[in-house]
């Protein structure tokens, strides 16, 4: 190919992926000042004129997931029923609470919460099944308790076993009781765009036990931040 050609042909392809670009930052830039608009409505609609709304992340990129702040003033039950009304705005994929004193989300905090319950307890399966025993059916309705306010955040539910027996085995287990545990907080009230699951088998013990030892089998939750781990543009979502 002559080679003139071929960098006329380069120079086009890199001025249509600009104009793309372009074109997508603006639409996004006008589907965001949109769910700005409806979610400052929904906001002093539900008594929240004090409440202020990012929606960009960390980052600076736009996003769909809302991070409130201000509002201290506001009753508990009046913050609920404002981050309640801003969630359910079409387009929006969920809200969090900023913490007082820094940029971070309230997933931190919920993650320390859910320890907390975790700390002397454990959900527990019947043997080589998956399912729940009754004491672990009450232990995670305390869990989804205090995950309701994470509405926004991404909750990963992670499976484990022992060492012993077939790896495979105890992978395809772990990971067939994640999603139990998922489908049980799904149940329970929490939004299931917002869970993950996945099964490592025994691929990590906990720090300081022997592979073989069964108090490896367990199920951990981590309460991610809503912010993307990559900057990524706006998700503008397409028809249903």
């Amino acid at each position: 190919m002559n080679p003139r050609r071929a960098s006329m042909i380069v120079a086009g392809a890199a001025l249509c992926l600009v104009m793309s670009f372009a074109v997508t930052k603006a639409r996004g830039l006008a589907f965001v000042d949109g769910l700005d608009r409806q979610a400052s409505a929904a906001r002093d609609a539900a008594g929240g004129k004090g409440v202020t709304l990012n929606f960009r992340d960390r980052y600076g990129w736009l996003t769909r997931h809302p991070v409130l702040s201000g509002g201290r003033d506001l009753t508990p039950a009046t913050r609920k029923r404002v981050a309640a009304a801003i969630a359910a705005v079409p387009g929006i994929a969920g809200v969090s609470w900023a913490r007082d004193g820094d940029e971070r989300s309230a997933s931190a905090h919920c993650q320390d919460d859910v320890e907390r319950i975790l700390e002397t307890r454990t959900i527990r399966f019947g043997e080589a099944s998956t399912r729940l025993e009754p004491s672990s059916e009450r232990l995670l309705g305390e869990v989804a308790r205090v995950l309701r306010p994470c509405v926004g955040s991404i909750i990963a539910v992670t499976g484990h076993t022992d060492a012993s027996g077939n790896q495979k085995v105890n992978v395809a287990l772990s990971q067939a009781r994640a999603e139990a545990v998922r489908s049980a907080l799904i149940a329970r009230g929490i939004p299931a765009r917002n869970l993950r699951a996945a099964g490592l088998g025994s691929a990590r013990p906990v720090e300081g036990l022997d592979a073989l030892d069964p108090a490896n089998r367990r199920i951990e939750f981590s309460v991610l931040f809503t912010a993307p781990v990559k900057p990524t543009p706006i998700d503008t979502p397409g028809p249903e």
